[in-house]
């Protein structure tokens, strides 16, 4: 039998990444690597240790140090290609979207699955995903969800579980322990989701949170068996 009746997701990590076709000449000049692929890692170690010091959505300054170290910034340069990071990675910057969660995308979608996003974000992730080809509300270029909810919009964000009332409404009759939400951070993602009465997923892609107390799945592709 299936596990779950719908799948919410978070955008930043899940959907879409800061896209590494910026990033990568713009940390060049500080000795990083232009690879896609460590940019990619870059992002989750810096989730990881954004999520180990509990920092809130407003604190970015543990993660830009993380993530411009990880992509092989020497020590001496770190806290100034941090510092340029943090100034460039605006939320319009969050636009590349993940292969492979495209993939899961469309399979979910083409088994009914219902999809809704909920994401903190500044006004402007709807619009992002529908340009990037990710998704969008009704027919489009990407997969059809039956909402994205932004937290500015809404007036409320995670951790906060009021956020996800917002997508309740589009899923009458689905019990929220019968739907999934997956996000990459475990104060935000899993905090909110918990506290929402949901099921909370941690992307954890590099095993970055290996025998924590909560579910885990490499890629969105890893829950097309469980609904």
């Amino acid at each position: 039998m299936a596990r779950f009746d719908a799948i919410w997701l978070d955008a930043g990590g899940v959907l879409v990444l800061p896209d590494p076709t910026v990033l990568g000449p713009l940390l060049a000049y500080y000795g990083g690597s232009t690879d896609i692929d460590r940019h990619r890692r870059a992002h989750y170690a810096a989730m990881a240790v954004k999520s180990a010091q509990g920092a809130d959505e407003r604190d970015w300054v543990e993660y830009d140090r993380a993530y411009v170290a990880s992509v092989g910034v020497p020590d001496e340069d770190v806290a100034e290609a941090a510092e340029v990071l943090g100034r460039t990675r605006t939320a319009l910057l969050w636009r590349w979207p993940i292969p492979e969660t495209l993939e899961a995308l469309a399979a979910l979608a083409a088994k009914g699955v219902p999809l809704a996003v909920v994401s903190n974000a500044t006004g402007q992730i709807e619009d992002v995903l529908r340009r990037s080809g990710v998704c969008q509300v009704g027919p489009g270029r990407g997969v059809s969800v039956r909402c994205v909810v932004d937290s500015t919009l809404v007036g409320v964000a995670k951790p906060d579980p009021g956020i996800f009332d917002h997508a309740a409404v589009h899923f009458p009759g689905v019990p929220r322990e019968r739907i999934a939400y997956v996000g990459d951070s475990v104060t935000m993602d899993i905090g909110g989701a918990t506290a929402a009465g949901l099921v909370p997923i941690l992307l954890d892609p590099y095993d970055d949170h290996a025998g924590a107390p909560f579910e885990r799945i490499t890629q969105l592709g890893d829950l097309l068996d469980q609904v």
